[in-house]
């Protein structure tokens, strides 16, 4: 019966983390690098897959040390935590992957401060144990990587006519260069939220 309860609270973490409480299209979190790395597919689940990571280390850590991080220093002591797993993903694409590194630039280092790294230290590993905490961070990283792929997936596509520089829409196609910048961003996101939002409403409907 217990590892029954254990299984379902995983399943809810999950789904809360990719659907109902996804970090983009519900909590609007994190939008500074939403908008700004989502011009291609590649930037989009490179920068996704980053703070997944970071997100599910963070999370373990800030779990396992939380009865021993005094309260006035907590949020200081999230940011080193938080820091130190950021400054190896950062070493490790600029080792591994050094085009991606170039392009997603300043973008690596400031995940150190993105809210929703920071809100999930604060609101769930702050207060549960290691391993709900570690999937959380998982659901979360998860949910925000969808997120960037489908935005980034629109953007590149309608901005450019290819994914993965693979030509999908033909020479003839006259790309709508506004997508791929800042507006276009905006203007993406919010389609994309209002879509979200329009399932979800449909969804709850039916359920009722």
């Amino acid at each position: 019966m217990a590892s029954k309860k254990k299984k379902t609270s995983y399943l809810n973490i999950l789904k809360e983390g990719i659907v109902t409480k996804n970090p983009t299209f519900i909590q609007l979190l994190g939008m500074c690098p939403t908008l700004a790395v989502t011009t291609t597919v590649a930037n989009g689940i490179g920068m996704g897959l980053s703070a997944t990571f970071v997100l599910i280390c963070s999370n373990f850590f800030i779990s396992v040390l939380r009865k021993f991080i005094p309260n006035k220093i907590r949020i200081a002591s999230y940011i080193v935590i938080i820091a130190g797993f950021v400054s190896a993903v950062e070493m490790a694409i600029k080792a591994w992957l050094p085009d991606l590194a170039s392009s997603l630039g300043l973008f690596i280092p400031l995940i150190v401060v993105n809210c929703i790294i920071l809100a999930r230290a604060e609101a769930f590993a702050s207060k549960n144990a290691p391993l709900p905490s570690a999937m959380d961070g998982l659901a979360c990283g998860i949910g925000f990587t969808l997120a960037l792929t489908i935005i980034s997936t629109v953007r590149e596509l309608i901005g450019s006519g290819s994914i993965f520089g693979v030509n999908l829409l033909g020479p003839n196609y006259s790309p709508a260069l506004i997508i791929i910048l800042p507006a276009g961003g905006f203007l993406v996101l919010g389609f994309l939220i209002a879509l979200v939002q329009f399932i979800m409403a449909k969804v709850e409907r039916r359920g009722e």
